[in-house]
Parts: structure tokens; C-alpha cells; sequence
């Protein structure tokens, strides 16, 4: 288990099935070599606290460099018989080659500005959303609550039991 994820566990099927579907779109319309550009930001920050931190891009990084489709996944989209056959080939040679920037893990974020920013081809950039999305939004809230409490505790020790 590198930065608390099991890497025997195939991450790549966890999104949403959207993705899947836009991107086979995009390959159906020729689109494979277009460029897009997503930024990633939040509207609100809970609470009125102020800001956020950015936490996540560790895992974030660690998932990007890993993603692959496996061909039990190939084979599981396949029966479901939504998706070109062409773009089912795309994905067993996946390979992400997206340009990534992210806000340094632990700086303090403030509502629309640009926290990650993926820019690259439009399948693989739209292929990686959910997951972007799940892995900042989850360990930013973490590392915000967490900021909160030492910030509250004004010096006092505080203990995690989670």
C-alpha cells in the first residue's frame, strides 16, 4: 500500500458512467487528439470558515500515474453494449499523458479560484474528472475540518480516534 492506496485495487472503473460515455463520444466524433482544458474549483467554502485546504494531491498523482483498463473492465463494458468498439481498443492502450497542476497540498483555498487544472486530450482529460473531483473534494474537507479543530484547541493538545 503506497500513500494509503491498495494497489491491487484497479481504481480506474471507479467513475462516473458519464464519463465513459462522453468519452466514447468524443472518440465516435474524432475528437482522440483534440486538447481540452478543466479547471477544478468550489463555490463555497462550509460553514463560513473562511478557506479550505488543499489536500489530495499525493493520491491524486498516485492514481494519475497508475490508470489503466483492465480486461475484465474492457470485457464488462463490452456486454453492455454501449460503446464503439474502437474506443474500447483506446482504453486497453490507455495512457494518461494529461499536464496536471494543483495548489501545493496544506495551502489555504478560497471559493473560484482554480485548484487543479488537467489540460490534454479531451478523452483522457474527461476519463479523469470523477475521480479528481472525489480525491480533492474528500482529503481537502478532511485536512479543513482537521485545520479547524487545531485552530479552535488554540494550543491545546488534541487527539484523532478516527
Amino acid at each position: 500500500m503506497a500513500n494509503g492506496w491498495d494497489q491491487d485495487i484497479n481504481l480506474s472503473m471507479l467513475t462516473d458512467f458519464y464519463e465513459l460515455t462522453m468519452s466514447n463520444a468524443y472518440y465516435k466524433q474524432g475528437m482522440v487528439n483534440t486538447t481540452a482544458v478543466f479547471d477544478m474549483f468550489f463555490r463555497d467554502i462550509p460553514e463560513r470558515g473562511g478557506f479550505a485546504i488543499m489536500a489530495g494531491v499525493e493520491q491524486l498523482a498516485e492514481y494519475l500515474s497508475n490508470i489503466h483498463f483492465s480486461e475484465q473492465d474492457l470485457e464488462y463494458l463490452e456486454r453492455l453494449g454501449q460503446f464503439d468498439p474502437g474506443f474500447l481498443d483506446y482504453l486497453r492502450h490507455f495512457k494518461f499523458e494529461c499536464d496536471v497542476w494543483a495548489i501545493p497540498e496544506g495551502t489555504p483555498i478560497f471559493p473560484g479560484e482554480p485548484i487543479v487544472k488537467v489540460k490534454g486530450p479531451i478523452i483522457q482529460a474527461q476519463m479523469v474528472e470523477t475521480m479528481v473531483l472525489l480525491t480533492i473534494n474528500h482529503q481537502s474537507l478532511i485536512a479543513t475540518k482537521s485545520s479547524r479543530i487545531v485552530r479552535a484547541a488554540e494550543g491545546r493538545a488534541i487527539l484523532e480516534f478516527g
